[in-house]
């Protein structure tokens, strides 16, 4: 067995899924009886990290956001110091289940991204190794019911800590660049979530009038996005949607504003692109390009859905508009909204 000195693991969490992944990692390591210690990295972000040794390895973990590591934990990779250790990279997916069978989510650029970063700084790599824990994304589909998320979590917790035992034994593990092709042909969509897609979500989590406006959302924000105006939460632009405030609301307040999104969506369509078609690009050659317009249309989206949530966020105090907004959010309904946070019981061993 390959004794590493010691294994320093760190990772982003909003529901607990990857944070459990870290529990289980460092629970085999100490049955192995190799020093580990986990590092939440936002609790990291002004503090200076020491180059990890040769015998470290070294273990990132977070969740696939739009097929890509979060910007927080790109952000992360990217200041790291520069070394020489092994890394292991790790992410958690979408999972879900038909019947009991598995069915993987989707990892993107997420490994290749961040390989490439940390092999710039001179680290070398003994496993990429996606997770396929509950997907906890209610605001595009329905939440799991309890026994999918026990199963995964029951059936994860074994994969994970026999893939640790099985690291720490000298192994390597590249399985899931089998999934080349398909990472390769939703690549577009992860550099379109990055740049466009995360701050039009951004702007789709509102609280209802069921607030107590106790601030557990803005204090435990991990990149602390939630800001209070109008004695209401209001989501800024640098949410990651990790849908970690939406999972733990004592009051399940925070909601998914669907048709708020449905409105946005048809008046850019239909009003400002036509307008925008008919009296802007005309205008100049230079502006009526092909890829002028790929590059500050997305631009015109965000303002303009900034400027919409703006002004929806001060109709909330309105009991007409706060219940329009509430009874077409799907998470709202018993059958979508199901709130969802990793079982803390896994997180021990049974």
């Amino acid at each position: 067995m390959i004794q590493f000195k010691n294994i320093d693991i760190y990772y982003f969490s909003g529901t607990g899924n990857s944070k459990n992944c870290a529990i289980w990692f460092q629970r085999s390591a100490q049955e192995a009886g190799t020093e580990c210690r986990i590092h939440d990295i936002t609790r990291l972000e002004h503090t200076k990290i020491t180059a990890p040794d040769m015998n470290t390895l070294v273990v990132f973990i977070s969740p696939v956001h739009g097929f890509n590591y979060p910007p927080i934990m790109l952000n992360f990779i990217t200041r790291f110091p520069r070394g020489s250790s092994p890394v292991v990279l790790m992410n958690t997916r979408a999972g879900m289940l038909i019947k009991n069978w598995i069915t993987p989510g989707l990892s993107g650029i997420t490994f290749y991204l961040s390989a490439f970063i940390l092999a710039l700084k001179g680290y070398s790599f003994r496993s990429f190794y996606p997770v396929n824990l509950p997907s906890n994304w209610i605001s595009v589909h329905p939440g799991l019911n309890e026994r999918t998320v026990k199963y995964l979590h029951q059936k994860n917790m074994e994969q994970v800590e026999g893939f640790a035992s099985a690291i720490l034994s000298g192994a390597r593990n590249f399985r899931s660049c089998f999934e080349l092709i398909q990472d390769a042909i939703i690549a577009p969509i992860a550099v379109l979530y990055y740049f466009i897609g995360r701050f039009f979500l951004a702007k789709t989590y509102y609280a209802s009038a069921d607030c107590d406006n106790c601030g557990l959302c803005s204090k435990n924000c991990p990149v602390q996005a939630i800001h209070t105006i109008r004695n209401r939460p209001y989501w800024t632009i640098h949410c990651e949607s990790c849908m970690k405030c939406l999972g733990n609301c004592p009051q399940k307040a925070i909601e998914t504003a669907h048709g708020f999104v449905g409105i946005i969506i048809v008046i850019y369509n239909l009003v400002l692109l036509s307008l925008m078609y008919k009296y802007v690009y005309p205008v100049s050659p230079i502006i009526d390009n092909a890829l002028i317009r790929f590059l500050i249309e997305p631009v015109i989206l965000i303002a303009f859905t900034s400027a919409a949530y703006f002004i929806a966020h001060i109709t909330l105090g309105f009991r007409f508009f706060e219940r329009l907004m509430v009874f077409t959010s799907l998470t709202k309904y018993k059958f979508w909204g199901r709130r969802y946070k990793a079982l803390k019981q896994y997180g021990n061993k049974s």
